[in-house]
Parts: structure tokens; sequence; C-alpha cells
């Protein structure tokens, strides 16, 4: 017999539900709504009342293709439906056929991501797929897929915001092509549309000048004891001089380079192409590493001929050295900004040398131009009262 418990039922307390036997957890709320807890993990909402040939209890639907609420409005009916002496169980629903989930997943990686995003993208589109999507509504009819369920399937998910969030958009992405690939019926409505997302913190670090200056420190220190590859070093002192993103500094070819110009001329940066103005500094480090090999890649890997593939390793040994536990790599771009604006730089010109697209992602930055315009502000009025207060 299962065990009987009580507690107000949310779609977010049922998820975290875990027994050892089997055990009934009951609605404050509603008399005679619960969910029936089994040690596989499974879980199914129940209603039960007493009808005029006795109690009734009736399988209400699974946690999971239902979430809580439905459940409950759902019982609502069923235990009014046995108190009158009614039927309790609708007639079934004609099940829908058609591709699955999962068949529009793999149309739209090999068609869709394979062909319009980068490998980067591409690479976390297919683990968001992989490691979310495809487990929990894989095996479901496109066509069938409710609100209800990528409802529950996003909460689900809760306890990593940016991970649910981005599952939201692939999964509404997935679900606009199918339209136009004819997968599911023509004016369906998009099942993940006016879902609310998670609110995402953004992490934004940004360097001072005594852990720049740390920073260069631990820089000299890994070159001269070779603590680090001298690839990794530039490769790190370039992000910080130009703010570029890491595929950007790290993909570079020697034919971006036009040093006589002063700039980086890249084909293919996340936003289309861009030229990325070079500052002297950056300049005389590029052409000491062009001149020190001939290989195609500036940032060459330890093999001849390959490219650095990356700097994580290096990085953690810096900034630990340098006192910067918990610094990212990409809080250089942030420190450029930041420092940028310090000095009275203009937002749409910090958007042009990070390589925005468009003047609402460089507008995250907008609060630190205030901070300054505030720091200034104070300095000047101290400076004005310091001369009042002598009359």
């Amino acid at each position: 017999m299962a065990k009987t418990k009580h507690g107000t039922l949310s779609s977010r307390a049922v998820g975290k539900l875990r027994v050892h036997k089997d055990t009934v957890f009951w609605d404050r709320e509603l008399t005679g709504f619960g969910v029936r807890v089994y040690p596989t993990g499974s879980k199914v909402y129940i209603a039960q009342a007493r009808g005029p040939e006795g109690p009734k209890r009736v399988a209400v639907g699974r946690h999971g293709v239902i979430n809580a609420d439905e459940a409950r409005k759902r019982a609502a009916h069923i235990i009014a439906r046995i108190k009158a002496g009614e039927e309790a169980v609708p007639k079934p629903m004609k099940p829908v056929c058609g591709p699955t989930v999962a068949e529009l997943c793999a149309r739209y990686m090999e068609e869709y991501v394979s062909v319009r995003c980068k490998p980067g993208t591409a690479a976390l589109y297919r683990s968001v797929i992989d490691r979310h999507v495809l487990p929990a509504l894989g095996r479901l009819p496109i066509a069938a897929l409710s609100r209800a369920q990528v409802a529950e399937f996003h909460q689900g998910l809760y306890e990593t915001p940016g991970v649910a969030n981005m599952a939201l958009r692939v999964l509404s992405s997935m679900y606009r092509l199918a339209a136009g690939w004819g997968m599911v019926p023509e004016g369906a409505s998009n099942p993940c549309k006016a879902l609310v997302k998670y609110p995402e913190r953004r992490r934004e670090r940004f360097l001072t000048d005594s852990e720049f200056t740390r920073l260069g420190e631990a820089l000299d220190e890994a070159e001269a004891r070779c603590g680090a590859s001298a690839s990794a070093v530039a490769a790190i002192r370039l992000l910080a001089l130009t703010g570029c993103r890491r595929s950007e500094i790290l993909g570079l070819r020697r034919e971006d380079v036009a040093l006589e110009a002063g700039e980086l001329r890249l084909p293919d940066s996340k936003t289309g192409a861009r030229a990325v103005a070079l500052p002297p500094q950056a300049v005389e480090l590029l052409a000491g590493l062009l001149g020190a090999h001939d290989g195609p890649w500036v940032i060459p890997g330890r093999k001849p001929g390959t490219r650095l593939a990356n700097v994580d390793e290096a990085w953690r040994t810096i900034r630990k050295r340098a006192g910067l536990e918990g610094v990212r790599l990409h809080d250089l771009r942030h420190s450029y900004a930041s420092r940028a604006l310090a000095l009275g730089e203009a937002l749409p010109v910090i958007g042009k040398l990070l390589g925005h697209s468009r003047l609402e992602t460089t507008a995250r930055y907008a609060h630190l131009a205030r901070d300054s315009a505030k720091e200034a502000a104070d300095r000047v009025a101290a400076s004005i009262e310091e001369y009042l207060l002598q009359g």
C-alpha cells in the first residue's frame, strides 16, 4: 500500500519529489487531487472522490506530459463528475501522428545549423538538443507538442536558467522551420510562443589599473620562465590590447593582418566581415609573431602548419599568478570596453571597436558611462566648492 503525504502541488515541487516506495502526495488546495510517485521516478497525477456507487480513483495524466496546474483543473472536473455520478474518464483523444521532435532535431541540425551556423554555435546547439531536448521531448509528434509540455520542459531546467532559455530558443527556432518544411499543420501556433524566459544575470568583471599591472607582470613572468607557450601569451596580450573575441584572435590567418594599414581584416567574425583598428603595441606584437614563422596561422600551434586551439590552461596559470582568480578570458573584452568609456569614447565608437552589429549590444556598458560622468561631476563640484569656501 502506498504511503500518503500532504502539501501544495506545483510543477516545481512535483519535479523535486523522490521516493523509495510508492507514495501519494495529496494537494492541500483541492481535496481529492494528488500525485502518485514511484521509485522509478515516474509521477502520475490522480483524482479521487466518492460518488453514488462509492469511491473512485482516476489517473489524470503523467507529470512531464501535463503540468500541475493543468492536472489540477482536469482533476476538479473529474471529481465533480464522480460526485455527480457521471462517467469520470472522458473519451480518449484521437492520437496525433506525424514526424517526431527527434526527426525535426535531425533535420534542423543537418539542413539549418550545419549550413547557417558557425562551428562553435553548432556544437552548442547539438549539446542542448542531445542533452535536453531529445531525452524529454524526442518521441513526441511535433504536431502534438503543447505549450504546457514546453512550459514543463523549460521549468524542469530552472536550476540552470541559461541552459533553460537556450533550449527554449532552439526549440522555438526548430518549430518555426518545421512550419516551413510542412512538418506541422499550416497555421499551427508555436508552443514556445509567449513563454517567459528566466532572468539571466550577466557577469560583468572589469580589471582595475592595479589588476592590469599584475596581469602584465604575470605575462612577462610566464614568457620568461616558459610557464606558458609564447603563442598563448601573445594571444592573451592581443585580447587585452584589441578587445577582440577569442575566436577572432585564435583564428587569425596571415592574410588577415594588414600591418601597414594598422588593422586586422576579419572575413568571418561573429557579426560578419569587419576591420579591427590596431594600436601600435598590437602592430609590434603581430609583426614579431609573423616574422617568427612562415605558417598560415598568426598564432601557431605546436605542430607546424597548425593554429593554437585554445589558451584555457595558460590563462588559468597566468590569472592565478596575477591573483585574478575567477576572471574569465572574455572579461578582457569587457575591460577594454570599460576602459574606452572611462576615457570618454562614445558608445557607437566602442561598438565599432568591439564589432557589435547593434548599438543595443554596446548599450549594456552605458551604466559605466554614467558612473564615469558621476565621478567627473563629483571632481568638478569639489573643485568649485574649494574656491567657494575661500570667499
